[in-house]
Parts: C-alpha cells; sequence; structure tokens
C-alpha cells in the first residue's frame, strides 16, 4: 500500500469517526430523530436534484470521452511513429470517444428541457419532487455509463492501435470489440430516458 492508499484510508476512517460520533451524541442527547432521511430529501429543492442530475451526465460524459481519448490519442501518436499508416485509421477511436460526450450533451439539452421557471408560492408538489429525482438519478445513469464507455472505447482503441502497428490485419478483429464497448453509452441513454420519461415540466407541475 502506497501513500495514496494509506491516504484514503485516513479519510475514510476519519469520516466513519465523524459519522459514528455525531450519530451518537444525536442519539444520547434524545435528539434522535433527527435521523430523518426523507425529511432531508424534501428539504432540498427537485430544482437542485434536476440541476445535479444535469450536471453528472454531461460533466462524467465530457470526462469519459477525455480520458479515452488521452489513452487511445497517446497509443496511437506512439505508434505511428514507428508505423505512420496506423495514424488516420485509427482516428475512428477517437470518433468513438468524442461520441461519448456527445451522449451526454444530447441527454442534457433533453432533461434541461424539462426545468422551467415557475411561479407561485404554494410551494413543490409531489410531481415536482418525482421530476427532480427522477432528472437526478437518470443524469447519473447517463454520465456513469458514458463514463464506463469512455474508458473502454479508448483502452480498446488503445490495443487496436498498438496491434495495428504489429500486424494490420488484427485491426478488424478488435474494430468489433471496440463498436461492442462503444453501445455501452447508449444503453445508459436508453435508460435515462425510460427513467425520465414519465417526469413533467416543472412548470406544468406548478400551474
Amino acid at each position: 500500500m502506497g501513500y495514496a492508499g494509506y491516504a484514503r484510508a485516513a479519510v475514510g476512517a476519519t469520516t466513519t469517526l465523524l459519522a459514528l460520533w455525531a450519530g451518537l451524541y444525536l442519539l444520547l442527547t434524545g435528539r434522535g430523530e433527527r435521523f430523518n432521511v426523507g425529511g432531508y430529501l424534501l428539504r432540498i429543492s427537485p430544482y437542485m436534484w434536476g440541476l445535479y442530475g444535469i450536471s453528472l451526465c454531461i460533466g462524467l460524459s465530457v470526462v469519459g470521452a477525455s480520458w479515452g481519448i488521452f489513452i487511445a490519442g497517446s497509443s496511437i501518436l506512439g505508434g505511428a511513429v514507428r508505423t505512420p499508416r496506423i495514424a488516420t485509421k485509427n482516428l475512428i477511436s477517437i470518433i468513438f470517444c468524442e461520441v461519448v460526450a456527445i451522449y451526454g450533451v444530447i441527454m442534457a439539452i433533453v432533461f434541461s428541457a424539462k426545468i422551467a421557471a415557475v411561479s407561485g408560492a404554494t410551494g413543490f408538489s409531489r410531481s415536482d419532487y418525482y421530476t427532480g429525482f427522477s432528472l437526478f438519478w437518470g443524469g447519473l445513469a447517463v454520465g456513469l455509463s458514458n463514463l464506463v464507455c469512455g474508458l473502454a472505447v479508448g483502452i480498446t482503441g488503445s490495443t487496436a492501435a498498438v496491434a495495428d502497428a504489429h500486424d494490420q490485419q488484427l485491426f478488424v478483429k478488435i474494430l468489433v470489440i471496440e463498436i461492442f464497448g462503444s453501445v455501452i453509452g447508449l444503453f445508459g441513454l436508453i435508460v435515462g430516458l425510460l427513467v425520465t420519461g414519465k417526469a413533467e415540466d416543472f412548470a406544468v407541475a406548478v400551474l
């Protein structure tokens, strides 16, 4: 275990100790009812949940795409030094990684269409909270799927570049695996649409 492992263990142990201390303090002082997860969730505005979901959707997607481009691009450039012919053909791996970010941008636009300025002092309805929670979990599902997809495509694209530099007949075989890896992002997009499909717009729910 290196220094990073010791640092993570120390942070985890400190967090656990503080949470245990706070919990015992509230329990022993007769304020255990403050462990109210439902109340905590309802005190947060559904707009906040929706915006968190949209942010995670596009943020994690872009991180996955950039990470995959970094992994695949470094191998493509390194292999092209010895075998220049692989540079153009292996750009398809970079395109696959970029599509992951486009998935996140598209879904963020779709999700943001459900958020609109509302008027009235009646507070939020059950439908508003459903919309906020569905946008959060839908955006998280899309973002995590695209993050994993970007890593999968980047690693496979890196392998494809190295294999192509060694034997160009291996490129098509590894490209098939790369295509299957890129479908993971499409699965996340479909799951995000299913999760948020029945969520109403905030403006419709309040007015």
